[in-house]
């Protein structure tokens, strides 16, 4: 899987790229993730990327011309499976959506910024818009960043431990049931015997009632979205 992320601050996703997960599944060959310089690619000597609102309203818009020409060099050189836009307004990211994406090839991901961009490029140019939250953040590099890792930590082997990411939050629309490590008694705060009885079938039962009260108690949401 290779993941190319077009922006305008490259600078601020170099360190995250670089580390943990993401550098892991790099060393392994299983996946890649490529920043551009969205400036590289306008022909403005002062390598300028947007401008002011036909219609006169405030703040300045990106423009489609440097986005269609970088879009454009990376298609010459493979194909995509989605070419994604970090917007506030795009489809809420989840689980099932990260599951979807890691299923597929190579992703691009333009992270939005200024006031917002050009319709255009909506239009003609992206295939799916996606939203980490109902709330508006300065660019699009952070939304870009928590979609390429939760992605990539999808893909098989980037996770040493393929069952650790299968049993993950909202992996079965129910977030995960508590869990607890060594010691099993600390200041009279007791591990629950259950899960110190060897008996799997009553452990794994147990997770379940777990898990399916904290996913009413705290995301009931969630429950109601299986029943439809």
């Amino acid at each position: 899987m290779r993941i190319d992320i077009i922006t305008v601050l490259p600078e601020m996703l170099e360190g995250f790229v670089h580390e943990s997960i993401l550098a892991r599944a790099e060393k392994k060959g299983l996946a890649e993730i490529r920043l551009h310089n969205l400036r590289d690619y306008t022909k403005d000597k002062w390598r300028r990327v947007d401008d002011y609102p036909f219609g006169g309203q405030a703040g300045m818009v990106m423009q489609i011309e440097p986005i269609d020409n970088c879009i454009a060099a990376l298609k010459e050189e493979r194909d995509y499976d989605e070419v994604i836009f970090t917007s506030p307004d795009g489809e809420p990211f989840s689980q099932r959506i990260a599951n979807d994406l890691s299923m597929g090839g190579n992703l691009i991901i333009l992270a939005g910024h200024y006031k917002g961009i050009d319709q255009r490029v909506r239009d003609h140019l992206i295939t799916r818009e996606i939203s980490v939250g109902d709330f508006v953040l300065t660019g699009g590099e952070l939304p870009a960043a928590i979609i390429a890792d939760a992605v990539v930590r999808l893909v098989p082997g980037v996770i040493s431990d393929d069952q650790s990411a299968l049993s993950d939050c909202f992996m079965d629309d129910m977030l995960s049931a508590p869990i607890y490590t060594r010691p099993r008694s600390y200041k009279g705060w007791e591990v629950p015997e259950i899960l110190l009885s060897g008996n799997e079938a009553k452990i794994r039962q147990w997770e379940f009632d777990q898990a399916m009260e904290r996913t009413r108690r705290l995301r009931p949401d969630l429950l109601k979205e299986q029943e439809k």
